[in-house]
């Protein structure tokens, strides 16, 4: 049984649905409300902050993957990060199953340095920390033959369907709506960025994997990496028309955060923004040459077709 603990999100979908495609086993989606992706699937209401509940959903299960979603919110991240991954790890420990957990890079640094899985994860951020004390938490387990279990991470996403990233929300849910598309402090530094598809099915290949296993895992990105202006660029190629955008700058944000939560919230990360992204992919690749990363040009494609942008 593959069970995915926070299901609602876009990961989890498109996670459950790889493993349906391409894998055997029943899919148990899990959450407060989860929802079938599948007709098979097996859902099971659970609050991953009760311990006994957590102990419920994973019964039976060979492979669990921790893709649950919280608050966007400094506080909510600092404090129940760990809590999460507190009772994941003693549920998976007792149920004897083997846990996948998808991170992302908040608790790196935010310079320019490129990003590999053994980046020191010295980000002073509060919701940076929140994910540093979770993956610790995970990663000592680990080492301490606790649990058979890994970490797939990934920079920020794009991508069709149900996707919530800056990208979707201020680049093409504008562009649809027929106003500016918008972008963070510089149009000229390159971004890496994870098209949410192969995400899913990157972190399926990875978990029935056996020796994929007690590692750190950068999940695949393609490496001809655009700077905003280019990725804009490519979107009035593809629709055959001049698509307009602003720089965000950091005095218009810092005033804009007074007032939006969301953007307020997002503070931590603006110094990476500012400079090139670097997220190295190149320890997947070379594990699995046959898989085919979407190219950012196939990716702004699907999601103008998703959009239905015109």
């Amino acid at each position: 049984m593959h069970t995915i603990l926070g299901a609602n999100g876009i990961i989890g979908e498109e996670l459950a649905k790889d493993l349906q495609t391409n894998y055997s086993g029943v899919i148990k989606l899990v959450g407060r409300n989860p929802i079938k992706v599948n007709p098979e699937d097996e859902l099971c209401k659970a609050d991953l902050f009760n311990i006994e509940d957590v102990h419920k959903a994973l019964e039976d299960t060979e492979i669990a993957y921790l893709t649950v979603g919280l608050a966007y919110t400094s506080e909510v991240w600092l404090r129940d990060w760990e809590r999460i991954m507190e009772n994941v790890i003693e549920a998976c420990k007792k149920q004897n199953c083997k846990l996948v957990y998808f991170d992302n890079t908040y608790m790196y640094p935010q310079d320019a340095a490129v990003q590999k899985e053994d980046t020191p994860m010295t980000s002073t951020g509060k919701k940076g920390i929140g994910k540093k004390l979770a993956a610790e938490l995970l990663l000592n387990a680990i080492a301490n033959n606790e649990i058979e279990a890994m970490i797939c991470r990934a920079p920020e996403f794009y991508g069709p369907g149900k996707t919530k990233s800056f990208v979707n929300a201020l680049v093409f849910e504008n562009i649809k709506k027929g106003k500016k598309a918008k972008v963070f402090l510089n149009d000229q530094v390159l971004r890496t960025l994870i098209y949410t598809p192969d995400a899913g099915q990157a972190m399926a290949l990875l978990a029935n994997t056996a020796d994929a296993y007690g590692q750190t895992w950068h999940l695949p990105c393609d490496d001809n990496r655009l700077t905003y202006k280019e990725f804009i660029g490519e979107i009035s190629n593809q629709l055959g028309r001049e698509v307009k955008y602003s720089v965000l700058g950091s005095l218009l944000l810092k005033i804009v955060a007074l007032f939006n939560p969301m953007i307020k919230e997002t503070q931590e990360l603006f110094p990476r923004y500012q400079i090139d992204n670097i997220f190295d992919s190149s320890k997947f690749k070379a594990k699995f040459p046959e898989f085919q990363v979407t190219t950012y040009l196939e990716g702004i494609r699907n999601i103008i077709q998703d959009y239905e942008i015109k």
